[in-house]
């Protein structure tokens, strides 16, 4: 209970010294909220736009065809009224403006129906599409020719419908041979006709499922974790240089010669650090909640948990780093150096999806990796719980390791 009663007190000691440190806590606490406030302003509504594909289309037949039919039933008429995500059908009524914009690159490319598409159809021979596209715009491409295979094979279905419905009605004798290809003409007409007055049959369907409107990415839901994991652990870190200071005064060996054992001064320093740690993400959860409307998925706990293993393995950090150095300035440049190293390799600057796949691989050595991923997919990515039980593993795992090697180098002597 003695032993309880000290560890508190030291740790009481570290707390009250940081809340009176006015420069630690601007740098530690008020400082982070600065560059959230930027980055929430300038990547606010990200995803916001309902950014449509445009695909153009074009014919070099003239009024009363099929292919002009085909364009009418397909042309958009007002894009507004468009599910999100269906695309934009452009009717390029000029084919050779069309194909001069694809030349200069100002239009990725479109579909053109051929001079002779109706007499072919009609004539049951092979109507083809051109897709006529700029060779730089790939997507574009790729997207018209699934248009035009879209439409070969809507087309292939009614030309059955047609020619079923004439064949019987060439066996009845209620249509004589001479007059087929004007029926042929006048059904497909009819069918492209009912697509634009909006009763079915239409020509091209659609089929959307909508969730809801298109809603842009807070922004703060990526930042105020990723800064979080880098200045919890950078507040941590730069307690080194403090706790070297208080070994090369002799302030721990003083608390020896007054009954309080090793394990007692260790786990008060521990404490101490812990309790700065726990104070910071309270703050910036708190905040984050309040201020910046931050949703912390359908897994807060995993939220929580993770905070608090990466303060728990920031404070065991800091710990062992004290350990390995033997001035307070060593301590402070490793800690500043680390910190600086880290937080961007780990993620905490920018999103890891965006590195190659090496420095992915390399970045998964350190525990700010593990972190952020762990926060991008309980806040971001709508996973549950047990998808950041990995990295909630790898965070302990890292504060384990520090630990050990803290507590088998920790001293009180500066010698």
């Amino acid at each position: 209970m003695k032993t309880f009663k000290q560890i508190l007190f030291m740790a009481q000691k570290d707390l009250k010294v940081f809340a009176t440190d006015r420069t630690s806590l601007f740098f530690f606490i008020v400082f982070p909220f600065m560059f959230i406030v930027l980055f929430n302003f300038l990547l606010g509504n990200v995803g916001a736009e309902d950014n449509r594909q445009e695909l153009h289309m074009a014919t070099l037949e003239g009024p009363g065809s099929l292919s002009y039919d085909i364009l009418g039933a397909m042309e958009t008429q007002d894009a507004s009224q468009l599910p999100p995500g269906q695309p934009v059908i452009v009717w390029d009524k000029d084919v050779s403006a069309a194909r001069q914009q694809v030349e200069d690159g100002d239009l990725g490319g479109y579909v053109l129906f051929p001079a002779d598409f109706t007499q072919a159809l009609n004539a049951g021979a092979g109507a083809g599409l051109t897709v006529v596209a700029n060779a730089d715009a790939t997507s574009t491409e790729a997207a018209l020719n699934g248009l035009a295979q879209a439409i070969a094979t809507q087309l292939a279905t009614y030309r059955v419908t047609v020619a079923a419905s004439v064949s019987l009605l060439v066996q009845s004798g209620q249509l004589a041979q001479a007059d087929i290809s004007q029926a042929v003409q006048q059904m497909m007409d009819r069918i492209l006709a009912s697509g634009q007055a909006g009763a079915p049959p239409a020509f091209i369907t659609y089929q959307t499922q909508n969730y809801g409107n298109v809603e842009g990415t807070n922004a703060a839901e990526f930042v105020i974790p990723g800064y979080l994991v880098m200045f919890v652990f950078f507040a941590a870190a730069i307690t080194a240089e403090q706790i070297v200071r208080e070994r090369a005064n002799h302030t721990l060996e003083r608390l020896l010669t007054t009954s309080v054992p090793r394990q007692a001064v260790l786990w008060g320093i521990f404490t101490g650090i812990f309790a700065r740690g726990l104070v910071q993400i309270i703050i910036f959860w708190t905040v984050g909640i309040l201020a910046f409307h931050v949703d912390l998925g359908v897994a807060p706990a995993g939220v929580i948990i993770l905070s608090l293993l990466m303060v728990l393995m920031s404070s065991a950090f800091a710990l062992m780093l004290s350990t390995m150095v033997r001035t307070r300035r060593s301590a402070g440049a490793l800690a500043n150096i680390t910190s600086l190293i880290l937080a961007p390799l780990g993620g905490c600057w920018w999103p890891l999806f965006l590195y190659p796949e090496w420095l992915q691989t390399i970045a998964k050595i350190t525990p700010h990796a593990w972190a952020t991923d762990g926060f991008n997919r309980l806040m971001l990515y709508g996973s549950d719980f047990s998808s950041a039980v990995p990295n909630m593993i790898a965070l302990f795992v890292f504060a384990v390791i520090f630990g050990v090697i803290a507590v088998w180098r920790f001293r009180t002597s500066a010698v």
